[in-house]
């Protein structure tokens, strides 16, 4: 009897041990496809926790830029990118013959930034949880945990530039309720929200020396003369939006990407979230990238390029705002036009001058231009998993522009607006290309092997 009992105590003994976990495949050691996933896994966290469009550009610059630094040592010639922007600390470098796996560097680097810097940090703990256990099924201990722990010091590194970056300064700033002064911003229909975010204007930009560096078209002066160019830029709103035909409508709601649309039902408000604009250039980005079957070196420099170009612009468009603050579309036609328009959009809560939109689009649409070609045509699903639609573009420019007009179609912006916002977007955009983008390792081989 003992014995038999002895042999139960072994079996389940035997039985509990840990089992050896299973190798992943081999292939995640050089996926192209991980930095594209792992970005996605933040869009879903920025989308659900309602980053507002300048908040997520700066979320998406650092994680790129954190990804970038640590896998740019995996091919020659991907010099720093930080090194050359404002207010970073040196970044680690690996040590010298010793192995180490830069992809999996990149995506603790990025996580290690990401889960700082937003709220739903368990979402991103299970899937980066997932992805290192892969990576440790296939890799010697010795070169996963010095991948680990030259990621995490990389992500370290760039979380010291958010502690200066004005950020943490400007959550206590006074709020900003606008002006009852004749063509001044006031809040709009349906809630009438405080402006957003009324200091980004003092944001430290990545690239640029200073917000103001990046000069903006003033808007036209405030005149209720029918044939002055204020009027008419107000009329044409109302004109477009009483008139949308079927192909306007769905431009505007397909540019719509405003994470802070509040829907009402009775007495109930409840968000319905969407993609930023910023996002929905990221999801661009990756399009691309996936389209030419870019080496993870080259995406991740293009994630951290595009980002830091929509970053700065939105710091240079944010600051215009606010010192201009100009009427919206909404305010001045219900006001002098007509009492019961509505525009096709929900008008978001800052001034209007200059789209900010505008300015991402056109930034993002130029250094993708840059890197790609001016005739790169491509299908945009970046926002199909949200509102179910697609579209299919001949250009990034042609897609910026199309982005920018929508705002009109939807009755949130006048066309000044959009033509100075797209104006700083590029100029933004050629500031980033002369420091970075001209003629990048991966361009170069490309234009050889196409001889």
């Amino acid at each position: 009897m003992k014995t038999k009992f002895l042999w139960l105590i072994i079996i389940a003994s035997l039985g509990c041990r840990q089992q050896p976990q299973q190798k992943a495949n081999p292939a995640l050691l050089t996926d192209r496809n991980l930095l594209h996933n792992n970005m996605h896994q933040l869009t879903e966290v920025i989308i659900h926790d309602m980053f507002s469009p300048p908040v997520s550009s700066r979320i998406y610059s650092y994680t790129s830029l954190a990804a970038y630094e640590a896998i740019r040592f995996e091919k020659e010639n991907y010099p720093s990118i930080v090194k050359e922007l404002h207010g970073f600390p040196q970044m680690p470098v690996p040590e010298k013959n010793k192995k180490y796996n830069y992809l999996l560097a990149a995506t603790k680097a990025f996580f290690t930034v990401a889960e700082k810097i937003t709220f739903s940090a368990d979402t991103l703990d299970n899937y980066q949880n997932k992805v290192l256990g892969d990576f440790k099924s296939l890799l010697d201990e010795e070169t996963y945990d010095r991948s680990i722990a030259f990621g995490s010091s990389v992500g370290k590194s760039i979380l010291e530039r958010t502690k200066v970056d004005n950020y943490k300064e400007t959550r206590g700033m006074p709020k900003f309720l606008g002006s009852d002064e004749e063509g001044k911003w006031r809040p709009t229909p349906s809630d009438y929200l405080d402006g957003l975010e009324p200091n980004w204007g003092k944001i430290l930009p990545l690239a640029l020396d200073s917000a103001a560096e990046i000069k903006c078209p003033a808007p036209p002066a405030y005149t209720l003369e029918k044939k002055s160019p204020f009027y008419t830029a107000v009329n044409e709103v109302y004109q477009i939006g009483t008139h949308l035909t079927d192909e306007q409508r769905e431009i505007a709601k397909y540019w719509d990407d405003n994470p802070f649309v509040l829907e009402h039902s009775g007495h109930l408000m409840f968000g319905n979230k969407k993609i930023t604009p910023v996002g929905h250039w990221i999801g661009i980005t990756g399009i691309a990238c996936k389209m030419k079957n870019l080496e993870p070196v080259e995406s991740a420099k293009m994630y951290a390029l595009t980002s830091v170009g929509m970053f700065d612009v939105v710091i240079t468009c944010w600051r215009e705002k606010f010192i201009r603050n100009v009427i919206r579309p909404v305010t001045i036609i219900n006001d002098v036009i007509d009492n019961n328009w509505v525009p096709l959009l929900q008008t978001p809560p800052f001034p209007e001058h200059s789209s900010g939109h505008s300015g991402i689009s056109a930034s993002a649409a130029t250094i993708l231009t840059k890197r790609f070609g001016d005739n790169f045509a491509f299908e945009d699903t970046s926002d199909l998993a949200y509102i179910g639609m697609r579209r299919h573009f001949s250009s990034f420019v042609s897609a910026a522009q199309e982005a920018s007009l929508s705002r009109v179609y939807g009755g949130i912006h006048y066309r000044t607006g959009v033509d100075a916002g797209a104006e700083q977007g590029r100029d933004v955009a050629k500031y980033v290309i002369k420091k970075f983008l001209e003629k990048s390792p991966q361009q170069k081989s490309e234009a050889v092997a196409a001889k």
